[in-house]
């Protein structure tokens, strides 16, 4: 009898899991990615971006400066999932990822609904 192994699990490299964000110091370099709930560009809020993702152990907020936006502008609107790189900032009991390299990664997001193949022994 042929038992299927576990489900490959189409994860980002190098990304910290949403739950995680709390181990590294504030201003540590990392990557977090994953499906865009919100995308903010309040009128007071002087061309910054709000965006808010989840991976499948909670929420991050990122906070996209205007010159980030300009550079990273078509994923920044389009991305159904994004992969951010950036700097850990806290305040006020608010962990945010400051981005400084964004990246578009809906296509991996195909790959979740394709058929898994069998493994066989």
């Amino acid at each position: 009898m042929n038992i299927p192994g576990p489900p490959t699990w189409h994860r980002p490299p190098a990304c910290l899991p949403h739950n995680q964000l709390d181990l590294p110091p504030g201003g540590a370099r990392i990557a977090v990615a994953g499906l865009v709930l919100v995308r903010q560009r309040p009128g007071t809020a002087k061309g910054v971006i709000f965006i808010t993702l989840e991976d499948e152990t909670g929420i991050s907020n990122v906070i996209v400066w205007r010159k980030m936006y300009e550079r990273y502008r078509r994923a920044v609107i389009s991305g159904r999932a994004l992969k951010v790189t950036g700097r850990v900032q806290r305040e006020g009991g608010v962990t945010h990822v400051i981005a400084e390299q964004i990246e578009d990664i809906s296509p991996m997001l195909d790959d979740l609904v394709r058929p898994t193949k069998l493994h066989t022994a």
